[in-house]
């Protein structure tokens, strides 16, 4: 036997130089396409067979169907998507990471693409130092394009000749003469293989290099596939760990999913790779059963009709595996308000550009808790009720400890996102994300401080004139709607809305100047007027705070004045 450990290394570099290409060039197509990508998640919900189709896009583009399951899960953990919707895309990106396959197949063993790959990769790097950084997208996706086939042909190399290393041969053919036996070794083969290289292109590719090889036969190499179905789901089930109770329901409807179409293509299993090997005959090809060159192509057609069949058959009992879901995974007992709120976790990186998603739609939830963190800051100061009234403070308490900990939270996701490659809008998206999180946690401390004063008004009894306290409604009431103006702008991102922002900005500032010279007016020697002019003056000039970190974060969404 001639095959040695420094040849299995090179079999290891250089399944590990075709990981990094499909890699690189997926990021380069994400940070090209990211804004699109992102208006086409936007719409994903409208119905199950949109979801199908956006599943299968963005699988086919990015060329990891791992990617669009943990994407889709974070965005259920986010509260992005329902389970019934998210299913629909993963079972989209079930159909869209058969293209792996037919890339390999048509250009990976009759075209020798690898042949081209170095001038590529010499015609496309000068454009790594382009000051436009579509270019610099464009160049790494070709880069990682070259690698993908690079790799691939190494690795064809790499594989021990069947002459030279009969020894080999004869250990698989221990294997390949016991009927659904077989099958199954094979197909628990290939799911511990995608679970430990966590790819099932990679899988994929050693699977049709070595059936072009003549290693394994039609049988056990889509055995295989199957079993890369199945193991292909741990990815996201893994990020699942991090997420809530529907997080994990969504990733286990893929294992679901995919374990029920293997269970019933193994009915057929036999009759099925007939069927197609009947029909690439008839087109004239050459049978899978005698040919090992024909084999990419049965295994590719294999691979996308199955995923394509399972898909239109569970497509219409998509209830039936989310009810199992909810079975095996139930419902957390009630728990208190602090731990409920959604966090996002670091388990979702896959895709870094379609994280910004998930952030934004956090970062709603976050300036929403602010808003109402404010309204019982108001409920508070008008509360008679000491019981009802000691019920709403220690409830603002709890909120500035939530808001506390998704401004890390989001500190955290924001730096992990930024540290990966992503694109110079994502990167500046980003910051203004920070900006947001910075200004809403301000309004959580402004709000906790008002909590505070108000408390000591009421412990010392103090009254508040009429003229008094029509001012201090009249300013929540015009930071109320300065928070509607916020939430305009984050899910708008229109430009145009700055100059309804400013108008407010001025509107309260100058309210906040009538209030002050006013109090001032009327303020004479008696401890009981300096009092209370004292503490209305001080709420007023806390809401207009809180109305200067609602319009920072305006400018920030819209990208006005940021500095």
């Amino acid at each position: 036997m001639s095959y040695s450990i420094f040849d299995f290394i090179k079999l290891l570099g250089s399944l590990a130089l075709f990981l990094y290409g499909m890699k690189m060039m997926s990021e380069g197509i994400q940070k090209l396409a990211g804004e699109r990508m992102r208006s086409i998640l936007g719409g994903m919900t409208r119905n199950r067979f949109f979801g199908i189709m956006t599943g299968l896009l963005i699988t086919s583009v990015v060329q990891s169907s791992s990617a669009t399951t943990v994407m889709t899960v974070s965005f259920v953990n986010a509260g992005l998507l329902g389970l019934s919707q998210a299913f629909s895309v993963i079972m989209g990106a079930n159909i869209g990471t058969t293209t792996t396959a037919w890339l390999i197949s048509l250009l990976g063993f009759k075209v020798h693409i690898a042949v081209i790959s170095l001038p590529l990769i010499g015609l496309v790097f000068p454009l790594m130092f382009s000051k436009r950084a579509s270019l610099n997208y464009t160049a790494e996706s070709f880069i990682g394009f070259a690698l993908l086939f690079m790799g691939l042909d190494f690795l064809k190399n790499s594989v021990p000749d069947l002459k030279t290393n009969p020894e080999m041969f004869s250990f698989l053919q221990g294997f390949t003469d016991m009927g659904y036996g077989s099958v199954f070794i094979f197909l628990a083969l290939g799911s511990v293989l995608t679970i430990v290289m966590q790819s099932s292109s990679a899988t994929m590719a050693l699977t049709l290099v070595m059936c072009n090889n003549g290693w394994i036969g039609l049988t056990e190499g889509a055995a295989l596939v199957l079993g890369e179905n199945i193991g292909t789901t741990i990815t996201a089930n893994l990020a699942g760990l991090v997420g809530n109770v529907n997080a994990k329901r969504a990733a286990l409807s893929h294992t679901v999913f995919n374990v029920l179409g293997v269970i019933w293509m193994l009915i057929f299993f036999y009759k099925y790779l007939d069927l197609i090997d009947y029909i690439l005959i008839k087109i004239g090809l050459n049978s899978a059963y005698i040919n090992s060159e024909s084999i990419p192509y049965s295994l590719s057609v294999f691979h996308t009709s199955f995923n394509i069949i399972n898909t239109m058959l569970w497509v219409w009992f998509a209830a039936f595996i989310i009810a199992i879901t909810k079975f095996i995974i139930k419902d957390k007992k009630k728990e208190d308000e602090n731990k409920s709120i959604e966090y996002l976790g670091t388990g979702f990186m896959q895709l870094p550009e379609l994280s910004l998603l998930e952030a934004k739609n956090l970062s709603m939830k976050y300036c929403d808790i602010s808003k109402r963190m404010f309204g019982f800051v108001k409920d508070y100061l008008k509360e008679k009720d000491e019981k009802e009234s000691n019920r709403i403070y220690e409830r603002i308490q709890k909120y500035e400890e939530i808001i506390d900990k998704i401004e890390q939270e989001i500190t955290v996701f924001l730096i992990n996102v930024s540290n990966k490659e992503v694109s110079v809008t994502a990167k500046e998206k980003i910051r203004r994300m920070r900006i947001l999180s910075i200004e809403v946690e301000k309004i959580g401390d402004t709000c906790n401080k008002m909590s505070v004063l108000i408390k000591n008004i009421k412990s010392e009894t103090i009254e508040f004139s009429a003229n008094q306290m029509e001012h201090i409604e009249q300013m929540f009431l015009l930071v109320e709607e300065s928070f509607s103006i916020m939430f305009e702008c984050i899910n708008s991102e229109n430009k145009e809305l700055i100059e309804k922002a400013t108008a407010m900005e001025d509107r309260i500032n100058a309210y906040r100047d009538l209030i002050r010279d006013e109090l001032y007016e009327h303020l004479d020697k008696s401890d009981k007027n300096f009092k209370t002019g004292f503490f209305a003056n001080k709420l007023c000039t806390s809401c207009e705070k809180i109305a200067d970190n609602i319009f920072n974060i305006d400018e920030a969404i819209l990208g006005v004045n940021v500095e």
